[in-house]
């Protein structure tokens, strides 16, 4: 049996709550190979000047096909176990308020009992379902978020399921007030109200299986979810099968400080893996770069384009985005000189990191 360790998570503007947690398995890989048999006639065939009849069995191996194995921890893995007509019922455990009260919006973090129906992994999406029916009298649709919790979820016993959910309020062009559905709905539950979930989807955002790997991490917002799941299993618990070793280096991308999202429990990452855990913040509306310029994300990372180029010409290096659309864009431009410099097409090149499972983008 693994060793089991308490992480102290504390909540920006919510009570601190201590969650214990335990371990996960993960299935051996395997490669898969075909035989195939041949046979084959030749007649009339002359053998030292006389013409005869020959007949050969030919039993051959066709190359060897080998089953694509894949660089992230998806043995095992299960998809749309629960569907929108028949959903998993869970329960809301907490929800809980994450942003200040000066923050631009707000961001609720929930946690959703699923009694180990909906085994979902570190970078999987479950829907939601939210209650009531729309403007022609039908069930609303479901809405995909981005899971915030580890596999074995914030309590530690496989039987739950966080998300992090931005409530969705905005002024159309008429003047009216539009309160965004599935978020609302998310936002406004209380502890025991029930929740119609579905899934989990998702392969494109799975941790790598290499311990060893760099991590880079980029999430504005709410794309945070995926990265809190992948940071609390390498930092916050011990499984027999999986210890990281490698660096995990995360940019996030918020408006101002009072939306930085799980601070306090990035921060104990930092202090309690310095050698593994870089820790990068972009606070757009209150922190500027040397030029005077905005700190976006990709200004951010901007003041590490060398080291980051660096890191990207490792074949264990590993990208994730997840966040508003527009990141990707910021981020070629910083790439592209950089790249052009070593005499390499960056889109190409990205091209080739996406196909070795090394450039993986969520956003929305």
């Amino acid at each position: 049996m693994a060793a089991a360790v308490t992480a102290a998570v504390s909540f920006p503007y919510s009570n601190s709550t201590s969650l214990p947690i335990r371990t996960s398995v993960v299935a051996p890989e395997r490669l898969v190979f075909k035989k195939i048999s041949l046979q084959y006639r030749d007649n009339n065939v002359s053998i030292s000047g006389r013409v005869g009849s020959i007949r050969a069995q030919v039993t051959t191996e066709a190359p060897a096909k080998v089953e694509k194995i894949s660089k992230k921890q998806d043995e095992g893995i299960v998809v749309n176990k629960f569907k929108p007509k028949e959903p998993y019922i869970g329960r809301c455990l907490l929800n809980t308020k994450i942003t200040g009260d000066d923050a631009p919006g707000e961001t609720w973090h929930m946690v959703f009992s699923t009694e180990g129906e909906v085994p979902y992994r570190e970078g999987q999406s479950i829907g939601v379902v939210p209650d009531g029916i729309d403007k022609n009298g039908k069930p609303h649709k479901l809405r995909l978020y981005s899971i915030a919790s580890s596999a074995i979820g914030d309590f530690g016993d496989s039987k739950t399921v966080s998300l992090c959910v931005k409530r969705l309020v905005y002024t159309n062009d008429s003047g009216e007030v539009v309160k965004g559905v599935c978020s609302n709905f998310l936002c406004d539950l209380k502890p025991g109200s029930e929740v119609k979930i579905t899934g989990p989807v998702g392969k494109e955002m799975l941790m790598p299986k290499d311990p060893n790997a760099t991590i880079i991490m980029l999430g504005t917002g709410t794309g945070i979810a995926p990265f809190r799941s992948f940071l609390w299993k390498m930092f916050f618990e011990k499984h027999e099968d999986y210890q990281f070793n490698g660096l995990a280096w995360l940019f996030l991308g918020v408006p101002t400080s009072s939306s930085l999202l799980y601070k306090e429990e990035f921060e104990k990452m930092k202090e309690k893996a310095p050698e593994n855990f870089r820790l990068d913040f972009a606070v757009s509306r209150e922190q500027v770069n040397e030029k005077g310029e905005k700190m976006y994300i990709q200004t951010r990372m901007a003041q590490y384009a060398e080291e980051l180029w660096e890191l990207l010409k490792k074949d264990n290096t590993f990208v994730y985005m997840c966040g508003l659309k527009g990141m990707e864009k910021g981020i070629d431009d910083i790439m592209v000189s950089l790249a052009a410099k070593d005499g390499i097409d960056w889109i190409e090149y990205k091209r080739q990191l996406k196909k070795a499972e090394q450039w993986n983008v969520e956003v929305y």
